[in-house]
């Protein structure tokens, strides 16, 4: 059953329709790159989309500054509020803009020892509107609200203050529970304080986008943070440059995203609780042998979903000790059962590449849910027809496991077709194939042509149905959402239709 769902409604909008911090750049720097031959509005108006990006990506803070502030009920001249236990009232003030929080000292004197024993949510947004001038007395106050109170941060979410290294300094040692830290691309160079990571200790969700340009963590910087960091669950980095090796030893993480980093290698060493590895970039130049991203599995016996793995020849996947290439015979020691969700990305038109494809998923022989993204490539080096696919022989768990099968960026080219015929034909407990639209279409009617083939295959599962449809958020994608991709309010933060 072949069914198509495209909206009628325009797509939703992108991240450049959202409001972000307003984008500036200093007359100093703005010379520089005129004298590099750089034309200063292009170069901003790039780090301005970046910004808008990142900053669509961000999870949302706890509280919320809309709701207006009222210490008694219009209708009702009873402090009923006061009358509350302390915990409860800390609770309160646990929830409300820094602010506000700090404005419930002036209600009476047991509301001062309430808002100093809190823990205190910090916004930088909450003290100025986005895209507005920032108001440096406000901004002052601030500061002087935050030295004030001993701590500990229920959140600290900075993504826009031209004071962040300054407040930074105020809430090292004071612990954080939570840690939103976006580097504002003038000045370049943010330097952390040194007891910032005194505080770590009481760590339990961090996100990182500290690179948009030219930003190099060492191995050991990260290193130093996990190991500062005994209940840290949630570990995101968005633009980084890594230092040779990532290496994952934590007793708590239960979930790492990394997107757009330039790293050598994620070596998963000691995690029990990782539950999700989910990292997203770029294929490596095609005309160098660059180092591309490497994955290795030590010991995570908890790990569920897992994605994307590039299948590239010289990305190089270890499971233990075992080196995965084509052809790899696979063992008890080179498999990973724990897997129930995977996404690979494959360059159909390269055949070596397209080998890797048996191979590989051997590794995971419980995966149910197979994501596969077709990656762009200018080169060809092989037809990959329905007779290349079948010569590989049967996949055991396309054949006996995969119940769904996600399609993503299908172009149209013969590789993606044979492909797509084979999975029908041999996997017998299917139940669903999506496939996605990549960009590029004139219209429906052409995607619909190259898929017409489809319709004709005599599938293994009789049952099994077709949905081809446009990415939900063909921008983005939900994976590179620190809302959705760190967090288990989705199931599967790899299905984005």
């Amino acid at each position: 059953m072949l069914k198509t769902l495209v909206p009628a409604a325009a797509l939703p909008a992108t991240a450049m329709d959202t409001g972000v911090p307003a984008f500036s750049m200093n007359p100093v720097m703005a010379e520089i790159f005129r004298q590099l031959g750089l034309d200063p509005d292009q170069v901003g108006g790039f780090f301005a989309r970046s910004l808008s990006h990142t900053h669509h990506a961000l999870p949302d803070p706890p509280v919320t500054a809309d709701a207006r502030l009222f210490a008694l009920l219009p209708d009702d001249p009873v402090d009923r509020v006061s009358r509350l236990p302390d915990a409860l009232l800390g609770n309160i003030v646990s929830c409300l803009p820094v602010k506000d929080g700090a404005r419930t000292a002036a209600l009476s004197r047991r509301w001062r020892g309430v808002w100093r024993s809190a823990p205190l949510v910090l916004v930088d947004s909450h003290v100025h509107p986005a895209g507005t001038a920032y108001a440096q007395g406000v901004a002052s106050a601030v500061s002087r609200v935050l030295a004030a109170h001993p701590g500990p941060f229920r959140c600290v979410h900075l993504t826009e203050s031209p004071l962040l290294a300054a407040w930074l300094q105020i809430v090292a040692g004071k612990g954080v529970q939570e840690l939103t830290l976006v580097h504002h691309p003038w000045p370049l160079e943010i330097f952390l304080p040194s007891t910032f990571f005194l505080g770590m200790e009481t760590l339990t969700r961090l996100y990182l986008g500290l690179g948009l340009c030219d930003v190099v963590m060492k191995t050991g910087d990260l290193d130093f943070i996990l190991d500062r960091s005994p209940v840290l669950e949630t570990l995101s980095l968005e633009g980084e440059m890594l230092e040779r090796c990532l290496g994952l030893v934590s007793q708590s993480l239960r979930r790492v995203q990394i997107i757009g980093c330039s790293v050598g290698e994620i070596f998963v060493v000691d995690a029990p609780c990782l539950e999700r590895l989910i990292q997203s970039g770029g294929w490596c130049p095609e005309d160098t042998d660059g180092n591309c991203t490497k994955v290795k599995i030590g010991h995570a016996p908890r790990l569920h979903m897992l994605g994307y793995l590039e299948l590239d020849p010289r990305n190089v996947l270890e499971v233990g000790n075992t080196v995965i290439k084509a052809g790899t015979r696979v063992s008890p020691r080179t498999m990973v059962p724990s897997v129930g969700v995977m996404a690979l990305e494959v360059r159909f038109g390269v055949r070596n590449d397209a080998k890797m494809v048996p191979s590989v998923p051997r590794c995971f022989p419980n995966v149910e849910t197979l994501h596969i993204k077709s990656a762009k490539t200018d080169r060809s080096t092989g037809k990959l027809n329905l007779k290349f696919w079948h010569e590989c022989g049967v996949i055991e768990f396309v054949r006996s496991r995969i119940k769904l099968l996600v399609f993503h960026d299908f172009r149209g080219g013969r590789g993606e077709l044979a492909f797509l015929k084979y999975f029908c034909e041999t996997a017998s407990v299917l139940k669903k194939v999506v496939i996605l639209f990549a960009d590029g279409f004139a219209s429906t009617e052409e995607a619909q042509s190259k898929l017409s083939s489809l319709g004709s295959v005599k599938r293994a599962s009789e049952t099994s149905t077709v949905l081809v449809t446009v990415p939900s958020d063909p921008q983005v994608g939900s994976i590179r959402s620190f809302k959705i991709g760190s967090g288990f309010s989705a199931d599967d933060p790899f299905a984005n239709y």
